[in-house]
């Protein structure tokens, strides 16, 4: 499951993706997104850290993305923010010597490897044109949806 860190922090990217190269205040991805402000000011200097965001003060400052959209793989948004997608953890290996708990442990880590290899194929771009895609589809109540 993702942490509420990490989808915060997609909602956040994805708000200023949806602006292209325009600055972004806080005050207005917070109310775009129904965020906490104060949260997402943490969230963002995070993500500035990382150098996935930039920031510019003064009155027509704010926060912009800091490549392409296509250039930021998810799984570096919530590494970013301490928030990467983990499986539930199993018992220790070989907790019980049984060859079943060998196999099933084996099992979750090639999910968790999948994952991750997901997640690092992931950008920001492809949940952009899904929610497009689903902004366009429940408008319309069940018009054509892409994707």
């Amino acid at each position: 499951m993702l942490r509420r860190s990490g989808l915060q922090a997609l909602q956040a990217l994805l708000e200023l993706a949806r602006h292209g190269q325009q600055w972004s205040s806080v005050s207005a991805i917070a109310t775009a997104q129904e965020l906490p402000a104060p949260m997402l000011e943490q969230l963002l200097l995070q993500l500035r850290r990382a150098e996935l965001v930039e920031s510019r003060r003064g009155r027509q400052g704010g926060y912009r993305l800091s490549r392409s959209p296509e250039a930021i793989p998810v799984a570096e948004v919530l590494d970013a923010v301490g928030a990467p997608l983990q499986l539930s953890e199993g018992p220790a290996e070989g907790s019980d010597g049984r060859a079943e708990t060998q196999v099933l442990q084996s099992m979750g880590q090639r999910l968790q490897n999948a994952i991750e290899r997901e997640l690092k194929q992931l950008t920001l771009q492809e949940l952009l044109f899904d929610l497009e895609s689903w902004k366009e589809y429940l408008s319309n109540e069940g018009g054509l949806m892409l994707g």
